[in-house]
Order: structure tokens, then C-alpha cells, then sequence
């Protein structure tokens, strides 16, 4: 959209000072604007064009404006200011990456929780694995001749593991012979690929036979069906009614039922080529989104996954300050999991 400088200022006026007083803003407001040195009547007739073209809305006949959807995508690509982080931020941040390397979940939970605190608004985070996840190896390990342990490795290098108890004997002859047919029938096929193979086994396999493989298949697909589910972790959702467009139960409900609910990570936005993304209102797919903003940041994992952190919000949100926080804490984590400790000390980027 080909704005001229006085209407992209007026704009950018507008939307900062609504980001901070969740009031719509009149022209004596902007025309205070320091640098502006504009009249309140042309401002009142740049108002009026904005308006006209989209970009600003009127709640009220007599209130002044405040940004639509479409204004606030224009600030975001066109006007917003690069926001960087104070010293204070920084050391925030990285004393909350500075963490021992525990299991995935509990790190992506702890992330989180952390984001929610820095920006005050719900935050969800999850991991996003890989589209085609296989087995590459089966081994079965002797116990004694009534047990033996299941081990699985995936093609992202990850390993489970399981005690079985057999209700009659099984020599090692077997047992090797087992994991034979295994690692020769069921490796490099993804969830959907083994059940029809362990049908057609099925048609070939001797009753007492057949239920060996299909115990050990049975927990190999449990391990691929946990690896490809991203569960999805949410925080800080009761900051939402401390924002004035949630105030009201009647609308802040909805959309906390959304965020506590037990998600589909689907329906959150992954960021697909850039490692940031913003939705802005009615960008978002979901309805109970579509009165907020999304902001969302990826992270390298490693073994061909990404995590993702985002913040849920009120369209006034600080875009800016948000995209700076979770830029700067989503790198952190990348070098986290790279490095398993983030450098003491690090200041951001300049």
C-alpha cells in the first residue's frame, strides 16, 4: 500500500499510543506527537483517509480511532521499529537459559513458562518432529527364558526401551531369530507403512510366533506415534484478564478455553520458511483467534526437529518488544541444544 510520509507517521503515532492506553486515539492526541508538527484538522482529515482505506476504525462516533487488522499488518512490515532488548531483559533471558539439559518436554514447558512471565501474555510452546519418522533398528536382548528387553532406535537416532514378561519359555535361538524377521521386515517404514505389513506377516506366522512380533511392532509403533504427536504446553493463561479487551469473561473465555484445552498442535501456526511469524486478527485460522495476534519464533532441536515458542495477545500488543524477547530467547535455545549451555554473559546482538 503506497502511503505518504505524513499518513505512515500519523499511522505509526496512532498504534504506539494504543499499544500503551488501549484507548482510541483522537487527533489533539497525535498532533502532541513530537517531530509531527502537523494541525489537529489535517490530522483529523489524514485520520479520515486511513480510515477510508482500511486501516483505522471508529468503535464510536464521537472516540477517536483506533488501528484495524490491516493497520496493525502495515506497522508490522512497513513502520515498526527494530526494539532492542535492555540490559536488564538480556539478563533475564539468559538466566532462564542458563539450564541443565533435561528431557525435551520439560524444557519446552520451562520455555514457556519463562516467555509468558517476560511479555505477560499466554505462551504455548511444542516440538515439531519430523513428517516421516522410522525404525531403523530392532534389538533384543536376553533376560532370562521367560524375559527379554525391547529395544528400538528411530532414523532421528532416538531410543526407547522395554521389559517384557512371557508367560512360557523362549530360547536365544528364538529370540535372535525373532530379530531377524524384525530388523529385516519392519525397519524404514513409517507408522502408517506397519500396519499393513504386520497384516501381511500375519497371513505367514504361526499363532504363538505371530504374537511375539506383533508385541514387539506393537510397542516400536507406541514410540513412532509419541515422536510424530507434538504435545503442545500453554502458559500463563490467566494474564489474559489482566488486558482491558478481556475484561470481560464473556470474551476472554473462549479464547482461554481454547488455550487450556487439550490441543491438537495442528492448529497452532509453525513458522514455515522465516523463523518468525506474526498473525494479526483475522490471518489467524482458528476462530477463537481471530480478535487476537500470534507472534511465534522456531528454534533448531536437532535430529530434524524444531521447537516453537509463540505468545497469544490482543492485537494492541507491543510487536516490536515481543518479536525482540522471542527472537533473542529462540536463538538461546538453539545454541542450547547445540551447544548443551549457553556462553555466560552474552549480550544482544547489535
Amino acid at each position: 500500500m503506497d502511503l505518504t510520509e505524513r499518513k505512515k507517521k500519523i499511522l505509526r503515532a496512532i498504534i504506539e499510543n494504543y499499544i500503551q492506553t488501549a484507548e482510541p486515539v483522537g487527533s489533539k492526541v497525535i498532533a502532541a506527537t513530537p517531530g509531527l508538527n502537523v494541525s489537529s484538522a489535517t490530522i483529523r482529515n489524514e485520520m479520515a483517509d486511513l480510515e477510508a482505506l482500511g486501516l483505522l476504525e471508529q468503535p464510536h462516533t464521537s472516540a477517536g480511532r483506533i488501528p484495524s487488522p490491516g493497520g496493525y499488518r502495515v506497522y508490522v512490515n512497513e513502520l515498526m521499529e527494530d526494539y532492542r532488548l535492555s540490559a536488564q531483559e538480556t539478563r533475564k533471558l539468559n538466566e532462564a537459559l542458563h539450564l541443565k539439559m533435561r528431557e525435551l518436554d520439560q524444557v519446552i514447558d520451562q520455555a514457556g513458562r519463562v516467555i509468558s512471565q517476560l511479555t505477560q501474555y499466554p505462551a504455548f510452546a511444542l516440538a515439531a518432529g519430523s513428517s516421516r519418522v522410522t525404525i531403523q533398528r530392532f534389538d533384543l536382548l536376553m533376560v532370562s527364558s521367560d524375559s527379554f528387553i525391547i529395544v528400538v532406535m528411530t532414523d532421528t537416532n532416538v531410543v526407547h526401551n522395554r521389559l517384557v514378561r512371557l508367560p512360557s519359555d523362549l530360547s536365544e535361538a528364538q529370540l535372535q531369530l525373532l530379530n531377524t524377521l524384525l530388523n529385516t521386515t519392519f525397519t524404514g517404514l513409517t507408522l502408517d507403512e506397519i500396519t499393513p505389513e504386520l497384516m501381511r506377516v500375519a497371513s505367514h506366522a504361526a499363532g504363538e510366533a505371530y504374537g511375539l512380533i506383533s508385541l514387539v511392532v506393537s510397542f516400536a509403533m507406541d514410540v513412532l506415534e509419541s515422536l510424530e504427536q507434538r504435545r503442545v504446553h500453554t502458559a500463563g493463561i490467566a494474564s489474559l484478564l489482566s488486558h482491558p479487551e478481556y475484561r470481560s469473561l464473556d470474551r476472554a473465555a473462549p479464547l482461554m478455553s481454547y488455550l487450556s484445552e487439550d490441543q491438537d498442535a495442528a492448529r497452532f501456526p509453525v513458522p514455515q520458511g522465516d523463523p518468525m511469524e506474526i498473525l494479526i486478527g483475522p490471518e489467524n485460522v482458528a476462530d477463537a483467534l481471530k480478535d487476537t495476534s500470534v507472534v511465534v519464533a522456531s528454534y533448531d532441536i536437532g535430529d530434524g526437529m524444531r521447537g516453537v515458542i509463540g505468545v497469544v495477545g490482543p492485537t494492541r500488543m507491543d510487536y516490536a518488544k515481543i518479536t525482540a524477547r522471542l527472537s533473542y530467547f529462540a536463538a538461546g535455545l538453539s545454541r542450547l541444544f547445540e551447544q548443551g549451555s549457553l556462553p555466560p554473559g552474552e549480550e544482544p546482538e547489535k
